[in-house]
């Protein structure tokens, strides 16, 4: 069973959080530790210029949660599946097939983000 030093800091997505303004970073780093919390097995890398995590050994794009940084807000990028059973408690948050904006003015959701790694980590895992 994996534990959370299965999940090491990426130096490339500690650089990348680095580069951003304040509030940003903060809100990154929410989602990264709630991101480790609900998947400790995940490991860090950036794609696509951006932060992911695998959630699975070797996981590529369709096994990788993914955040990003905005001026007004961040990205969650869990997969469009995620999104879709998701879509009724996402009804106060911009968002599309795949991803969904935390605005920066708002406490990021961390029981319903801690629920949507958990269930996209499930999908993975069947």
């Amino acid at each position: 069973m994996p534990t959370t030093a299965d999940c090491s800091r990426s130096p490339e997505v500690d650089a990348y959080l680095a580069g951003q303004p304040p509030k940003t970073r903060h809100a990154l780093e929410e989602l990264r530790a709630l991101i480790r919390q609900a998947a400790p097995g995940a490991s860090e890398r950036m794609n696509y210029r951006i932060p992911a995590f695998a959630l699975v050994p070797g996981g590529k794009r369709d096994a990788q949660i993914m955040i990003a940084g905005y001026a007004g807000h961040v990205g969650f990028y869990p997969s469009p599946g995620v999104v879709e059973a998701f879509a009724g408690r996402l009804a106060g948050y911009k968002h599309s097939k795949g991803a969904i904006q935390f605005p920066l003015n708002r406490p990021i959701p961390a029981e319903l983000v801690l629920e949507m790694v958990q269930f996209r980590l499930s999908q993975l895992k069947r």
